[in-house]
């Protein structure tokens, strides 16, 4: 992989990463916002999942089975409501389950940041998956959000981004947004009709005239987890790695939205042998002008032009002319955080690579990149940084290989498709 040590200086640093966390103040630092998350009810599932993206191999030895323990607890973090309880809840908003459904389990197949999943049959004969609100989860939601100032106050020395009142708005409101299921359920329906009769994607439509306030019900899919697709060999692997990532990053610039919540838990392998998304509680529209923004930046970078890219970010508020930032300096953070787009090689995505990615993206004591983390970031922007980063992470598990920059150029220069799966969706795209 000749250049990607040299160009993506800040994913290739792992040794840099182990040394971050190895010292006291990072540890004491994380466990105190993984304390803070453990109070955290209806998100810290969540949470949980995204870290579950992160190779824990990099917290220091010493440290490991603690800091793994703590995030294991945020992963479990689904409690283990029983069914007259969530029963009750499908009933005070449908009514009588016989009245709906000819076929109800009891036992949940699945467990959501807010809810869990139960398998049920229509009187049609349609199976489908039912998606059921904790009790109490708003509230606790709602808590969960007074608590973001605290975690900001934690995280102010870490990122500066995380103290901006626009910024925790922009996350408030998204923790909200996912308690709408009447939204969610709209907003599933649209992506799954854009994606009917794709030949390697699909999206399980919800069947609106049965969502409600605290119950989602859409179609079921009969799939294998993502588990299963880390087991598969590597053509396979990277095949459906090209597909995540047309999914979760192309879809951005191709339709001015996307998904916000990439990571395993969301990708699941139909039995038909296509790859199935689900969870759409956090997804964003974004401003066109915001997309070509982003899209102008890295355009920039790709093409080594830092004075262009650095007079674009002073010009968005992102960066102080007098905070000491230079041009070059700008060009380097861009390709250590995305330069996954922009390296015209095969790369293969490790966790390894990931976890450098994630922790370094966002940490202070990179004396390279010191001045870039006192910069902020634009709270329209926050949740398709997110996105970009996680997509990484979640590839990173399934330690895909592809020349990224070449599906890249798809949406970044609007060239034709090169691949054989990205000549097949331009084909099926136009004959619709």
């Amino acid at each position: 992989m000749r250049g990607v040590g040299r160009r993506l200086s800040m994913i290739g640093r792992t040794e840099e990463a182990r040394q971050v966390l190895a010292e006291r103040s990072a540890m004491t630092t994380a466990q105190q916002i993984v304390a803070v998350l453990g109070s955290m009810k209806g998100s810290a599932m969540k949470l949980g999942q995204m870290a579950s993206v992160l190779d824990l191999d990099f917290v220091p030895e010493a440290h490991r089975e603690q800091f793994r323990k703590q995030l294991s607890a945020l992963q479990d973090k689904a409690p283990a409501v029983d069914f007259a309880t969530m029963r009750r809840v499908v009933e005070d908003d449908l009514g009588p389950l016989s009245r709906t459904f000819a076929e109800f389990g009891d036992t949940p197949i699945a467990a959501a940041s807010i809810g869990q999943v139960h398998r049920a049959r229509l009187h049609d004969g349609r199976v489908v998956a039912v998606k059921v609100k904790y009790p109490g989860v708003e509230q606790a939601v709602h808590a969960d959000i007074g608590n973001l100032e605290f975690l900001s106050k934690m995280g102010r020395s870490v990122l500066p981004s995380m103290a901006d009142h626009g910024v925790l708005d922009e996350v408030a409101n998204n923790l909200r947004s996912e308690l709408d299921y009447v939204r969610e359920a709209r907003t599933q329906h649209r992506v799954a009709q854009r994606y009917r009769g794709h030949p390697f994607i699909t999206v399980p439509d919800a069947i609106e005239e049965l969502c409600t306030h605290n119950v989602l019900v859409t179609e079921f899919v009969d799939a294998q987890p993502f588990s299963h697709l880390r087991t598969l060999p590597a053509a396979d692997r990277d095949r459906f790695g090209e597909l995540i990532y047309r999914f979760y990053i192309a879809s951005l610039f191709a339709d001015n939205e996307f998904c916000g919540d990439p990571h395993p838990g969301n990708v699941l392998l139909a039995a038909d042998g296509k790859l199935a998304f689900v969870d759409f509680g956090l997804y964003k529209r974004m401003d066109p002008v915001h997309v070509e923004f982003e899209r102008s930046v890295l355009r920039a970078a790709a093409e080594g032009r830092g004075e262009d890219l650095f007079a674009a970010w002073v010009g968005r508020g992102i960066i102080d002319p007098d905070a000491g930032v230079t041009p070059q300096e700008s060009l380097a953070y861009v390709w250590a955080a995305a330069g996954w787009h922009l390296l015209d090689e095969e790369v293969t995505i490790t966790p390894e690579l990931a976890t450098g990615a994630v922790l370094l993206a966002v940490d202070p004591r990179a004396a390279e990149f010191r001045g870039m983390h006192k910069q902020l970031l634009p709270p329209e922007h926050v949740f398709s940084r997110r996105a970009d980063l996680f997509t990484f992470a979640t590839l990173g598990q399934l330690r895909a290989r592809a020349n990224w920059h070449l599906l890249a150029r798809e949406w970044l220069y609007h060239e034709p498709p090169r691949t054989e799966i990205g000549i097949a969706i331009d084909e099926w795209r136009r004959s619709r």
